[in-house]
């Protein structure tokens, strides 16, 4: 059975449109028009992934996704007419894990929903289990622990931990981890990888201005620590 979704839009036309083709699509579809609407439907119906609309009546996007963030997993694609650079990164620090700008096509916007869903499912054939000093990551599971605690990451942020716990010591480009994490939906907008760099290290590090596990190298990228 295909995963649930859930469209939230305030356009009526919009939202039909993408229902309509998301169902052809073979998708289960919920709609809300409303953040205050959406937060009870995902509430009352648990949904694989939201499509997430930035400006919206009652309650707004951002405060949506970050309201969902506090108690679910789900996958998030914000969908907006901004179209800066810092919007964007905006919707990611909160915990969005992928970003549409108007217009864009219904095709791209079911590639990008299934790209996020099998990032989310992860490997099923291989489970593949790492320790790094105090951290167990479960590729199988998608589940992170730090001394015996689960960290809660969202799917993106998951994959590039994983690509780069994997390889201790390898520098690792912005691009070449929104390839191995986002695939290539993501090319050209390699900064918004910071914004993923700073959530990992809000929720797994100590000491976020002195990273023990995901650490800069100036003019390169990222790396995880070899000491780990």
């Amino acid at each position: 059975m295909e995963p649930k979704l859930l469209l939230v839009e305030d356009e009526t036309g919009l939202l039909e449109e993408m229902q309509t083709y998301l169902q052809n699509e073979g998708f289960r579809v919920l709609t809300a028009r409303t953040g205050k609407e959406a937060l009870a439907m995902a509430r009352a119906e648990r949904p694989a992934l939201v499509v997430l609309d930035w400006m919206l009546p009652e309650k707004s996007g951002i405060d949506v996704c970050r309201e969902l963030r506090l108690t679910s997993d789900c996958g998030i694609i914000m969908v907006t007419a901004r179209s800066d650079e810092s919007d964007k990164i905006v919707g990611l620090e909160i915990g969005a894990d992928d970003y549409l700008t108007k217009p864009f096509s219904l095709r791209e916007l079911a590639s990008r929903i299934r790209a996020l869903l099998r990032r989310m499912r992860g490997p099923e054939e291989r489970p593949t289990f790492m320790e790094r000093d105090n951290l167990t990551i479960s590729e199988a599971k998608c589940q992170v622990f730090k001394d015996g605690q689960e960290i809660q990451l969202t799917p993106t942020e998951f994959k590039i931990l994983y690509t780069l716990a994997a390889r201790p010591g390898i520098v690792f480009s912005r691009l070449q981890l929104l390839r191995a994490a986002l695939e290539d939906e993501y090319a050209g907008y390699e900064r918004t990888m910071d914004s993923h760099i700073r959530n990992l290290r809000r929720k797994l590090e100590d000491d976020a201005a002195n990273p023990r596990y995901i650490q800069t190298v100036y003019g390169f990228g990222y790396r995880f620590g070899e000491r780990s």
